[in-house]
């Protein structure tokens, strides 16, 4: 995989994560002819998309779009399912996602992405894995964040 992108239906990007070395300019080039192009497509047409170099796969889930871009030989069957598999983890994780999670909780929306994914590649597919080290990391925050005593702090409680 190339890259991740997930914008709302209006065109706004929520999410980019990049997997191939590219410069800020050819970035934000990329990203904006890609969004214009996916939501200028009707509906019922094929989620897939052959786009410059990449191939883009991409699904709508209420007024969001997956979007990635993967290389000519990759399946894009497979891609579709690792969307599906991502949607399914955030939903898990917070209960029935919707676009507000994601504007406001989008450190944690990257933290399962890289739980899940390594270089564009599937690192972990049980969700249960990801998922537990996702608690584990809120775990881990909140434990940093709560105050202490001084008396806690060195052992005399």
């Amino acid at each position: 995989m190339q890259f991740m992108l997930l914008f709302s239906h209006q065109g706004k990007l929520r999410l980019q994560k990049w997997y191939v070395p590219l410069s800020d300019k050819e970035k934000k080039k990329m990203t904006r002819e890609l969004v214009q192009t996916v939501l200028a497509r009707k509906p019922k047409t094929c989620s897939f998309l052959e786009w410059q170099d990449p191939k883009i796969v991409y699904k709508r889930y209420a007024g969001l779009y997956f979007c990635c871009a993967v290389e000519d030989q990759d399946n894009e069957l497979i891609t579709l399912e690792i969307i599906h598999h991502y949607v399914e983890l955030l939903d898990k994780y917070f209960g029935s996602v919707c676009e507000l999670d994601i504007i406001f909780n989008f450190e944690k929306v990257y933290f399962i992405l890289d739980e899940f994914l390594l270089g564009g590649e599937v690192q972990e597919t049980p969700n249960k894995n990801v998922l537990k080290a996702t608690e584990q990391a809120d775990f881990l925050q909140e434990e940093a964040e709560t105050p202490r005593s001084v008396f806690e702090e060195i052992g005399l409680t």
